[in-house]
């Protein structure tokens, strides 16, 4: 849990364990002594209420990572479904390495997604 003046935050990591970008965070906030709970996409999965709670904080063009091999893997009919909303979650519960990783709930809201430590540094500061 990442301490802020007194009072303790929940932190959530969201990713999936293999991921460079999410062993990166992982190893910041243990350096760094922020607590926080890992929540694997690939054993625990996603829902959509969480999705929906994820996009009123960050976008949808934000949140699915179009630069990953996952993205690029898929058929053009299942990238077609990800211009809409629904179809969008409907891809990320599916095939949830699609989403941007990790994803850095604290208290709740979405605060950052992927891996800088500068960013890291501001948020947990």
């Amino acid at each position: 849990m990442a301490k802020s003046r007194g009072s303790v935050a929940t932190t959530v990591v969201y990713g999936i364990p293999n991921c460079d970008s999410v062993k990166k965070a992982r190893v910041w906030l243990e350096e760094h002594g922020v607590e926080f709970e890992f929540h694997d996409f690939k054993k625990a999965g996603v829902s959509n209420a969480l999705v929906q709670d994820w996009l009123k904080d960050v976008s949808l063009d934000l949140l699915i990572n179009k630069r990953g091999t996952t993205w690029r893997g898929l058929s053009e009919v299942h990238k077609a479904e990800a211009d809409t909303t629904a179809g969008a979650i409907a891809l990320m519960i599916h095939k949830p390495s699609i989403i941007k990783r990790p994803v850095i709930v604290v208290n709740g809201r979405v605060k950052t997604l992927g891996f800088s430590a500068e960013q890291y540094a501001e948020l947990f500061a």
